[in-house]
């Protein structure tokens, strides 16, 4: 009587342990399932928008990646599937493996990146836990005695290999050609004088070109050219040592003063000419010169010695960052209300015309990981001309200098002091 209670009792509990154990195998597999499906959600969405829409080569191609790894994912779980439940293709099993262990390289990776460079907390989350989502799934599909074709050390080996090749091809063509230096030069050329007819005024013909000599493209976010005249004394003997040490300690710019000379005796410059001389917001192709021609025009009498030419560009490189229109803030003039940074407000005596635009990210991730940016070009006007700032902001907060230079491609370009003497000139009269 107790023989069979006893039996009955063992075979109820040999029972409710196989449907434990049923149940704990369905949980993992679900477990596994989910992981894999949201894996393959996830990087099917990134992958697709930068296949399309990525600014570069580059970029394209990590989307590319992306969807690969998708389809591996989603194979991965179609077999795993099979494996777990049917048992009808044979090699079902190291499918699912290569599928769970290639979604957790690239989980890893993309959770690497947005540590890096993200703001949203919510995706580090999300692929911090598909990171740990699918490790776990390496791990439980290792474990269902899978029968991998070729011998475990050929396939460790193979894994590896696979894992350096990648990571060198990434390096060599993704990583390095992004850090490669690009830098348009401007150079300025004069041409002979012109006198007008009554010989009461002089005009000097200056070319201005912007060459590109590069495969990358650029967005112009404003420039400037400026003319500087100045009367150059000559001293028949070399100034005093003491002289010279007090000018050259008070030189604070290069245009302004010439403390390594000892005989000439630089004056203050006049600004005799200051203007835009390329429409703000154009683009500059790879490979393309762009010219701009000014007069700039004296009287005959003038009292200046030479004249001095300078022009500046502030660009942004477009396989960096794309620009919105960029346009005149809703206050534009900072004279009558319009925004400055806090740093800006504290130099006097200058004049700023805001200009301002929304900035979008070369790649996918970036774009929906990222706050947007948001860029301002400020053009400050003293005695001097023009000075062109740019700032980058993300929800009110300035990029730093590095950032906007490194990330962004912002970039001034400039050239000068171009010196021509007028003596020539002047003798004509």
């Amino acid at each position: 009587m107790n023989l069979r209670k006893n039996s009955r009792d063992t075979s109820r509990q040999r029972a409710q342990k196989a449907l434990a154990h049923s149940r704990q195998s369905h949980a993992y597999l679900v477990s596994v399932l989910l992981v894999l499906l949201l894996t393959t959600a996830a990087l099917g969405y990134f992958g697709t928008r930068d296949l399309t829409s990525a600014f570069t080569f580059p970029g394209r191609l990590t989307g590319a990646v992306l969807v690969a790894v998708a389809f591996i994912s989603f194979l991965g779980t179609a077999a795993l599937v099979d494996h777990w439940l049917f048992r009808t293709f044979p090699h079902s099993g190291p499918v699912a493996l290569l599928g769970a262990f290639a979604a957790l390289l690239t989980n890893l990776a993309l959770f690497f990146d947005l540590v890096s460079n993200a703001d949203s907390r919510r995706w580090m989350a999300f692929f911090g836990a598909l990171t740990l989502g699918s490790a776990w799934a390496v791990f439980v599909v290792w474990r269902t005695k899978i029968v991998i074709p070729a011998p475990k050390r050929v396939a460790t080996a193979l894994i590896a290999t696979t894992i350096i090749a990648v990571g060198n091809f990434g390096y060599q063509n993704l990583y390095l050609p992004s850090r490669v230096e690009v830098r348009p030069i401007i150079k300025i050329s004069m041409d002979s004088p012109v006198t007008s007819k009554g010989h009461n005024s002089f005009a000097i013909p200056v070319t201005i070109s912007f060459e590109n000599h590069s495969n990358e493209s650029f967005n112009v976010l404003g420039t400037e050219f400026h003319a500087m005249a100045q009367r150059v004394p000559l001293s028949p003997t070399d100034q005093l040592r003491q002289k010279w040490r007090t000018e050259a300690s008070q030189w604070t710019t290069f245009e302004r003063t010439n403390p390594l000379s000892r005989r000439e005796m630089h004056q203050p410059g006049d600004l005799v000419e200051a203007q835009p001389w390329m429409p703000y917001g154009g683009p500059i192709g790879a490979n393309d010169i762009v010219t701009a021609r000014i007069i700039v025009q004296l009287p005959m009498n003038t009292p200046y010695d030479q004249v001095a030419f300078y022009a500046s560009a502030h660009i942004a490189r477009a396989d960096r960052v794309s620009l919105d229109q960029l346009k005149p803030a809703p206050k534009e003039y900072s004279w009558l209300g319009g925004k400055l940074p806090e740093w800006m407000k504290r130099q006097k005596n200058y004049d700023s015309i805001i200009y301002e635009t929304d900035l979008q990210e070369n790649n996918a991730i970036d774009a929906e990981t990222r706050n947007p940016r948001h860029l301002t070009v400020y053009w400050q006007f003293s005695l001097h001309g023009a000075d062109i700032l740019e700032t980058i902001t993300a929800r009110g907060k300035d990029e730093s200098q590095k950032t906007t230079e490194d990330r962004y491609g912002v970039d001034t370009i400039q050239t000068g002091p171009i010196e021509r003497t007028l003596w020539d000139i002047k003798s004509r009269q």
